[in-house]
């Protein structure tokens, strides 16, 4: 008996120092507060092309209406202002420029319009066209 029982002590020693050194892998969560959710979406109403000054739709936010866009124009934001992330819901494609005149020659991306949310733009956001359908 004495054997068995200093097996089964053996065994249950292992099996505990075995879910200690797992347990110290996991990450901790004691003391960190938990997110409430995912992340927050840019708010944007339909019709409107919305631009953050910074990623995650934060900072000043800019709002061009459907209804007030030169389609197929170039559209500058305001000298000394760029976006990080946007929201289209113009129901139209929209291209953004790292250029300030539309220009090919940086980097640029067209985005379709049918509820499209950019939480980083992988450039400085100095432009945009929005397309006929």
């Amino acid at each position: 008996m004495r054997t068995c029982r200093n097996a089964r002590t053996t065994t249950t020693t292992v099996l505990a120092a075995t879910v200690l050194a797992l347990t110290a892998l996991l990450p901790s969560t004691a003391g960190t507060a938990h997110a409430a959710g995912p992340p927050t979406l840019g708010a944007c109403a339909t019709g409107q092309l919305c631009l953050w000054a910074k990623p995650e739709f934060k900072g000043a936010r800019q709002t061009h209406e459907l209804s007030n866009l030169d389609i197929n124009s170039c559209t500058a934001l305001p000298a000394g202002t760029s976006a990080q992330s946007l929201t289209n819901r113009t129901g139209r494609p929209v291209t953004t420029y790292q250029s300030a005149e539309c220009a090919e020659t940086g980097e640029f991306q067209t985005y379709p319009g049918d509820g499209v949310w950019l939480p980083q733009s992988p450039y400085q956001v100095r432009a945009f066209k929005v397309w006929e359908r």
